[in-house]
């Protein structure tokens, strides 16, 4: 799914005009998530449960945290695109333990694919290019639960709308390539379900430092 919507934005990017400027960033950093509830109905019959989650984003372990953004910059300062970010999310033992189960998480992507609006500043402090945006979207996580009830959850689901915020600086190595330094957040709201009968709803946020490097053309 996730080479699909890759694939996917680079041929848009492709069949943009080509007087129009056209900039591909692809971005690795370190992501952190803060706690949020978990609701929902255990499966297998096991009832309703309310519970705060310490979410972990293991952002340097495999599969690891990174992103992709296609601009289209339609003016010298303004742009839109569509970005994608593969962040993670792990409960806590304490979590998994409380509730039963052995695994809980989106460790295969809490993937977020938005559309975005970006402004960016140019010449500015000399060569360096500040930037800002956000974008609206979906949620779809790869959920990864065992239960002790013998509930086996694993793969893709749309769980929700999503947003993200962005804010960074670039600095051009040539006419090509950039490198860029950005902080990120981004907020979804997740309704999903476990195998057997379970449910979830949590709102995932992230933190994020990003570098990266851009292709412009």
């Amino acid at each position: 799914m996730r080479q699909l919507i890759l694939s996917s934005a680079l041929l848009a990017a492709m069949a943009i005009p080509a007087s129009a400027e056209v900039e591909l960033s692809f971005y690795t950093g370190w992501q952190t998530l803060p706690h949020s509830r978990i609701t929902g109905k255990l499966p297998n019959g096991g009832g309703s449960y309310d519970e705060l989650v310490g979410w972990e984003g293991k952002p340097f372990e495999m599969p690891p945290y990174y992103g992709a953004r296609a601009t289209w910059w339609r003016s010298e300062t303004l742009g839109f695109g569509v970005e994608y970010t593969h962040t993670k999310a792990y409960a806590p033992d304490s979590t998994k333990k409380a509730l039963g189960f052995s695994r809980l998480e989106f460790s295969d992507g809490h993937n977020v694919l938005t559309a975005n609006v970006i402004r960016r500043w140019p010449a500015q402090w000399g060569a360096m290019t500040p930037y800002a945006g956000g974008g609206l979207g979906i949620a779809f996580p790869h959920v990864d639960a065992d239960h002790a009830s013998g509930s086996r959850t694993y793969g893709f689901q749309v769980t929700g709308p999503a947003m993200r915020l962005l804010a960074g600086v670039s600095y051009p190595i040539n006419d090509r390539f950039s490198m860029f330094g950005e902080y990120q957040f981004t907020y979804s709201t997740n309704e999903g379900e476990f195998d057997q009968g379970g449910t979830f709803n949590t709102d995932i946020k992230t933190n994020a430092l990003n570098v990266g490097i851009s292709f412009n053309f």
